[in-house]
């Protein structure tokens, strides 16, 4: 069948090994998602629990739908700045906390404190920033924003 043919078989192997290699890398992002404690520990500070299979469809639900969109790109109707402006709310959201989760897993808060000797205000240092990252953020989604 594939001799009539000789890149049809060539072109099944690369389909084969890169689905396989995308499902191993997306394993592993959870995976290092799961380990840190990002999902329980929001589970926990949102008394959730009785959501967990809820949480785990939309997970798997977003992973899927965004591999989707950056294949395809499909265009954002109706109020896609509106969409686009929830959706970085709310990557920015997870963002943060998986920086806070990590951060707190390897234990570098501590470190911070005893390097440059700080024994009050640790929690205003990394509000400020966080602040720093927001505005930064800001100022080049508005020019972004207000150029299309």
């Amino acid at each position: 069948m594939f001799r009539s043919v000789p890149w049809l078989g060539q072109q099944a192997v690369l389909i084969f090994i890169g689905v396989s290699a995308g499902g191993m890398v997306a394993a592993g992002v959870f995976a290092f998602l799961a380990i840190i404690g990002v999902f329980p520990r929001l589970i926990g500070k949102t008394g959730t629990r009785h959501h967990i299979m809820l949480y785990d469809t939309v997970i798997i639900l977003g992973g899927v739908l965004g591999n989707i969109y950056d294949i395809y790109e499909f265009p954002i109707l109706f109020g896609g700045k509106i969409v686009l402006g929830i959706f970085g709310l709310s990557v920015g959201i997870f963002v943060g906390c998986l920086v806070m989760s990590l951060a707190e897993t390897l234990k570098t808060v501590p470190i911070l404190a005893r390097r440059i000797h700080l024994a009050v205000g640790l929690q205003y240092i990394i509000f400020s920033i966080a602040a720093g990252k927001l505005c930064g953020a800001l100022v080049y989604f508005a020019r972004e924003m207000g150029s299309g």
